[in-house]
C-alpha cells in the first residue's frame, strides 16, 4: 500500500509500523478506505542535494521528506541524518509520528526527514553548509503550516538554528513569522528543557508504571541501551528517583556494575570522551549483553528493531520503556506479551520531546517565554495523565498498552477524517 524505493528491502521501522495501524485497524474494525487513508503517506520527496565545502570538494546527499498526515494539524518530525537513512526509515518514522501527536493531544500531524549522509565525517562548517542546502532545497515544503522539522539522530539545536536563519534570510526578515523549526537554540526562540523533554518523559512514564504495578522505584535495577541524549537523560532522572543502573551502552560500548553504576560520572565520562568505552566504574559489556542484563526495567534507547524473536526469548526485564522509535519486532512484541513483560509503547513512552516541541511552538507563534518550571510541569501532567488513559483502556480491554495506545491515537485520526469530511 505504500510506495517506496526499496520495495525488495521494507525497513524495520516501517515493516513494524504499518503492522501495527494494520493490526489496529482490524480491532477497530474500520472501514478500507479509511484504513488506506490512514497507511498511505500524505507525500514523499526524494532529492539529491550537491553543495560545495571550502576545501572545493562537494557534498552528494539523498534527501527524504515525508508528510504522513495532516489531518489533525501541520506534520511534525524530527531530521535524521545517518550514513544509511532510507525513505521506508523515513515513511515509517513520519507514520509513528502521526500516531505519537495523536496520543499525547497536540495539534500536529506526522512527518519526518531524512539526510544520507555520515554526520561524523563532517567538520562543524561542512556540516552547516549541508544542513543550509538541505534546507534551500526542501524550502517550499517547511512552514508552520506544513511541516515543521526538530532534531533527531545525527541533528542538534545548532542545526536547527542555522535552518531559523537559513528560513529568514531567504525570506528577507530578521525572524521568520511563525515557528519554522523546534529544538533550536533558546537564543533563537527555542525552549528551556527541549533537549532533555525525550529522556525526562521515559522516566516519567517509568514513575506512572511502577504506581500503577505497585512496584517501588526505589531498588529497582535499570538497564540503558542507548546512552545519548534520552538514554542519558531517562538513567539520571530515573536514578534521581531511586532506582539503581546497572547497565548501559552506547555505540562505542557497555558497562555493567550489579552494585548500580554511578551515572553521573558515566555520564561525565561520556562528555569528555565521546563514549562509554573505558569507562572505569563497570564490567566491559556488549550492547547485547545490555539488553538480556538481570534487570526489573529495560531502556531500549538505540535503534529500532533490536529486540527481535532471536533475542526476546533471553530479555529478563519486567519493564521495557521504549526509549527509541520501534525497538521491538511485531514477533518480538507477541513474545515479551505472552512472558507478561508490561511494555510502555513508543509512542507514549518518547512523546516528551514532540510535546515540549509543541510548548516551543506555541511559544514562539506568541513570542511568549517559558520557564524551565512550567515546561517541566506540563510535561509531566501530560505525560501521567496520557499514560492513564491508556492504562485504563488496557484494563478494560484486557489488551496490551501498544494497542490501547494504538486504538486511541487512531481513533482519535480518524474522528478528524470524518469531522472534516471526505469530500475535497
Amino acid at each position: 500500500m505504500v510506495q517506496t524505493t526499496e520495495s525488495n528491502n521494507v525497513d524495520g521501522i516501517l515493516q513494524t509500523a504499518l503492522w501495527n495501524v494494520q493490526q489496529t485497524a482490524g480491532r477497530l474494525g474500520l472501514n478500507p478506505d479509511i484504513t488506506r487513508r490512514i497507511v498511505e503517506p500524505a507525500e514523499q520527496i526524494r532529492s539529491v542535494i550537491h553543495p560545495q565545502v571550502p576545501n572545493g570538494e562537494m557534498l552528494h546527499a539523498h534527501v527524504f521528506l515525508v508528510r504522513h498526515n495532516d489531518v489533525l494539524g501541520p506534520s511534525k518530525g524530527g531530521i535524521r541524518m545517518t550514513a544509511g537513512v532510507t525513505l521506508n526509515e523515513v515513511t515509517g518514522l513520519a507514520m509513528e509520528m502521526t500516531w505519537k501527536t495523536s496520543l499525547i493531544g497536540v495539534p500536529f500531524g506526522g512527518g519526518k526527514a531524512g539526510i544520507r549522509y555520515d554526520p561524523a565525517l563532517l567538520k562543524p562548517t561542512e556540516k552547516e553548509i549541508l544542513i543550509r542546502a538541505f534546507t534551500r532545497g526542501v524550502r517550499r515544503h517547511i512552514g508552520p503550516e506544513v511541516y515543521v522539522p526538530a532534531p533527531d539522530m545525527g541533528t542538534n539545536d545548532s542545526d536547527m538554528g542555522h535552518i531559523r536563519d537559513c528560513v529568514s534570510y531567504s525570506d528577507g526578515k530578521s525572524i521568520p513569522a511563525g515557528c519554522f523549526v523546534t529544538g533550536k537554540p533558546v537564543v533563537l526562540g527555542g525552549i528551556v528543557g527541549r533537549r532533555e523533554a525525550t529522556g525526562n518523559g521515559v522516566a516519567a512514564t517509568i514513575v506512572a508504571a511502577c504506581e500503577r504495578l505497585n512496584k517501588k522505584l526505589p531498588g529497582l535495577r535499570v538497564a540503558v541501551q542507548g546512552f545519548g541524549n534520552v538514554g542519558s537523560v531517562s538513567a539520571l532522572a530515573i536514578a534521581e528517583k531511586g532506582a539503581t543502573v546497572v547497565a548501559a551502552s552506547d555505540i562505542t560500548g557497555g558497562t555493567y556494575c550489579a552494585e548500580g553504576l554511578d551515572v553521573v560520572k558515566l555520564a561525565d565520562h561520556v562528555a569528555k570522551t565521546g563514549g562509554i568505552k573505558g569507562f572505569a566504574g563497570g564490567k566491559e559489556i556488549t550492547n547485547a549483553q545490555v539488553l538480556e542484563a538481570d534487570c526489573d526495567v529495560l531502556i531500549p534507547a538505540a535503534g529500532g528493531s533490536v529486540i527481535t524473536e532471536e533475542n526476546a526469548p533471553r530479555i529478563r526485564a519486567k519493564i521495557i520503556a521504549e526509549g527509541a522509535n520501534a525497538p521491538l519486532t511485531p514477533q518480538a512484541d507477541e513474545i515479551l506479551n505472552a512472558k507478561g513483560v508490561f511494555i510502555i509503547p513508543d509512542i507514549l513512552c518518547n512523546a516528551g520531546g514532540v510535546f515540549v516541541s509543541y510548548l516551543e511552538y506555541t511559544q514562539e507563534t506568541q513570542r511568549d517565554q517559558m520557564t524551565r518550571d512550567e515546561v517541566q510541569q506540563r510535561l509531566y501532567h501530560r505525560m501521567t495523565t496520557t499514560f492513564d488513559r491508556v492504562y485504563e483502556r488496557t484494563q478494560q480491554k484486557h489488551q496490551p498498552m501498544r494497542h490501547s495506545a494504538m486504538d486511541l491515537a487512531v481513533t482519535r485520526v480518524v474522528d478528524g477524517i470524518q469531522s472534516r469530511g471526505l469530500l475535497p
